[in-house]
């Protein structure tokens, strides 16, 4: 199965495993069980599994379970398909609000019995905690994607020099100081699944970080009723002012991590939300 040949899952024999992708598979059991079995870095798994944890205990937007994990395997509920509706979009914001309001011991914080070293996809991502946003932002989530990617050279110097002034800047950037989220980290649409009951978020890379961040993330690569989404948010947790024009500072990061996954495709879009940020302050 996957990365490892596996007979057995949580003590069944396996009958059926069809692959969804990222080292992730269906896996229906003897037993009649169908789980979701993911394979990879025991790092990363370890990772992802305190992560779900962490985000479970926040009370607020559902995660799946973790039926197990270890030595680089992780076994969570299935999801069951579902429709994003009106309605649902509603509640999720209101619950990722929750989770969010369940804060977390510092700026890059990892959730408990998570590793410092973790992943965010296919890249390193260092949860190590720090004093304020700003420098955490800049020192551990800006600096280190932009000197991948330079050094690779998928990011154009002008590019370069855009994130520089950013991560130089974001003091005065930042908007108004806020205490330490629990962020998913990677909310982009694809770890939204909308089942019968509502929205449910896999494939986290979860730490302690601005909110806005999770919600700039959603509007990247598009969400079912986003502006629904946002409103309920607002509704039930006042977003600061300003912060529509912050969202480019917020997808610089992921933008960054694109560009080191991906190449220079994304290079023109981290340029473009770099001099956002910097024309907004």
């Amino acid at each position: 199965m996957g990365a490892r040949e596996h007979l057995t899952v949580l003590g069944a024999a396996v009958r059926d495993r069809v692959p969804l992708g990222g080292g992730a598979a269906r896996v229906t059991l003897a037993d009649g069980r169908t789980v979701v079995v993911k394979d990879g870095d025991p790092a990363g798994i370890a990772a992802e599994a305190a992560g779900l944890r962490w985000l479970a205990a926040a009370g607020g937007a559902p995660v799946p379970a973790v039926l197990a994990a270890d030595d680089g395997r992780l076994v969570t509920e299935l999801v069951p398909d579902g429709a994003p509706t009106a309605r649902a979009a509603e509640e999720f914001g209101r619950a990722l609000a929750r989770t969010h309001e369940a804060g977390a011991p510092a700026f890059g914080a990892a959730p408990p019995g998570g590793p410092t070293d973790a992943r965010i996809g296919a890249a390193p991502m260092r949860n190590a905690p720090a004093p304020s946003w700003p420098e955490w932002y800049a020192a551990d989530r800006l600096l280190p994607y932009l000197r991948t990617a330079r050094d690779a050279g998928t990011l154009p110097a002008e590019a370069a020099r855009a994130v520089e002034a950013v991560a130089e800047r974001l003091p005065d950037l930042a908007g108004p100081a806020e205490p330490p989220a629990r962020l998913h980290g990677d909310l982009w649409s694809g770890n939204v699944l909308w089942s019968p009951a509502g929205a449910v978020l896999i494939d986290p890379a979860a730490h302690g970080g601005h909110r806005e961040t999770d919600l700039a993330m959603l509007a990247l690569f598009g969400c079912p009723h986003l502006p629904t989404v946002l409103a309920a948010y607002d509704e039930a947790a006042p977003l600061a002012a300003g912060w529509r024009e912050r969202v480019p500072l917020h997808q610089l990061f992921p933008l960054l991590v694109h560009v080191v996954l991906f190449g220079g495709g994304y290079a023109a879009q981290a340029a473009h939300a770099a001099r956002a940020a910097l024309a907004a302050a």
